[in-house]
C-alpha cells in the first residue's frame, strides 16, 4: 500500500511572495534572468576547465566541483519557483516535494564540503607550495570528489524516508517556493522527533564545515604572516579572495535565516522568504562571476573563447 493512504493531505502548497501574487509575473523576470546567468556561468566554467589542459590542476578541479554543486542547486529549485512565479501553480505532490528537498539539501551539503576542501587546497598551496603538486594529485582530487558526493548523498538520504513515515492531516501550506526538510516536517500531525534530531545533526555537520574553513584560514593567516616580504604576503592572500567570497555568499544567507528564525520576534514573512530564495539563487549566480573576475586564468580563457567566437 502507498505510504500516503493513511494521510489526508495529498497535495502541499508552496508560496511565492504573499500579498504580491499580482506581481508574480514581473518578479519572474529577474528570477529567470538569475537562473539563466547561473546556469550559463557554471556551464561555461565546466566547459573551460574541461577543454583547457592548462587548467587541469587541483584548484580548478575543485572549482569544477563547486560549479556542479551550483548547477544542482539551480536545477533542483528551478521547476517549482518558475511554476509559482510564471503560472501561479503552487501545488506539489508529497513525493515530488520529498524528492526536491533531498536534492536541495544534498547539493547544499556538497557545496559546503567543496568549500571546505577548497580551503584545504589554499592552505596546502600557501603553507607547502613545493609539495603541493605531489600531495594533491589528480587521482587524489577525483577520489576526494567521489567521497564528497557519497558523503552528501548519505548525509541527506534519510530525509525523504523519515518524512514519508509522518502523517499530514490538515496543514499543507509550506513557507517557501521550494521544499525544505524543516519546513515540511512542521506540517506533520504525528511525532516528528526523529526528523528534528536528524535535521539538527545535518545542520551541525554543515556548521562544522564552516568551523573547519575558519580554522584553515587561521592557519593560512599564520603562514602568511611568517612571510618576510609584504608583496609576497599580499600575493598569497590574493589567491584566497575568490574562495572567501564564495564562502560568504554561501554561508551568510544560511546564518542570517537561522538567526531570524531564532531571534526575530517580529520577523516579516517577506524578508524570510526573500533571504531563503537568495540562499538558493545567490551562490550559483555569483560564484562564476567572482571566479571569472578574480581568477586571471579563468577570465583570460573565457574572454578568449568569447572573442574567437565573435570573430567567426
Amino acid at each position: 500500500m502507498s505510504a500516503f493512504n493513511k494521510s489526508e493531505v495529498q497535495l502541499f502548497l508552496l508560496i511565492g511572495f504573499p500579498g504580491l501574487e499580482h506581481a508574480h509575473i514581473w518578479i519572474s523576470i529577474p528570477i529567470c534572468l538569475m537562473y539563466l546567468v547561473a546556469i550559463m556561468g557554471n556551464s561555461t566554467i565546466l566547459f573551460i576547465i574541461k577543454t583547457e589542459p592548462s587548467l587541469h590542476e587541483p584548484m580548478y578541479y575543485f572549482l569544477a566541483m563547486l560549479a556542479i554543486s551550483d548547477l544542482g542547486l539551480s536545477f533542483s529549485s528551478l521547476p517549482t519557483m518558475l511554476r509559482i512565479f510564471l503560472f501561479n501553480a503552487m501545488g506539489i505532490s508529497p513525493n515530488a516535494c520529498f524528492a526536491q528537498e533531498f536534492f536541495i539539501h544534498g547539493f547544499t551539503a556538497m557545496e559546503s564540503s567543496v568549500l571546505l576542501v577548497m580551503s584545504l587546497d589554499r592552505f596546502l598551496a600557501i603553507h607547502n607550495p613545493l609539495r603541493y603538486s605531489s600531495l594533491l594529485t589528480s587521482n587524489r582530487v577525483v577520489k576526494m570528489g567521489l567521497i564528497l558526493a557519497i558523503r552528501s548523498i548519505f548525509l541527506v538520504l534519510p530525509f525523504p524516508f523519515t518524512l514519508r513515515r509522518l502523517k499530514y492531516c490538515r496543514k499543507n501550506l509550506l513557507s517557501h517556493s521550494y521544499c525544505l526538510h524543516q519546513d515540511t516536517m512542521n506540517l506533520a500531525c504525528s511525532d516528528n522527533k526523529i526528523n528534528v534530531i536528524y535535521g539538527f545533526f545535518v545542520a551541525v555537520c554543515t556548521m562544522l564545515d564552516l568551523v573547519l574553513i575558519i580554522l584553515s584560514y587561521m592557519l593560512i593567516l599564520k603562514t602568511v604572516l611568517s612571510i618576510a616580504s609584504l608583496a609576497e604576503r599580499l600575493k598569497a592572500l590574493n589567491t584566497c579572495v575568490s574562495h572567501i567570497c564564495a564562502v560568504l555568499i554561501f554561508y551568510v544567507p544560511i546564518i542570517t535565516l537561522a538567526a531570524i528564525h531564532r531571534f526575530g520576534k517580529h520577523k516579516s514573512p517577506l524578508v524570510v522568504i526573500l533571504i531563503a530564495d537568495l540562499f538558493l539563487l545567490l551562490p550559483p549566480l555569483m560564484n562564476p562571476i567572482v571566479y571569472c573576475v578574480k581568477t586571471p586564468q579563468i577570465r583570460k580563457k573565457v574572454l578568449g573563447k568569447f572573442f574567437n567566437k565573435c570573430r567567426r
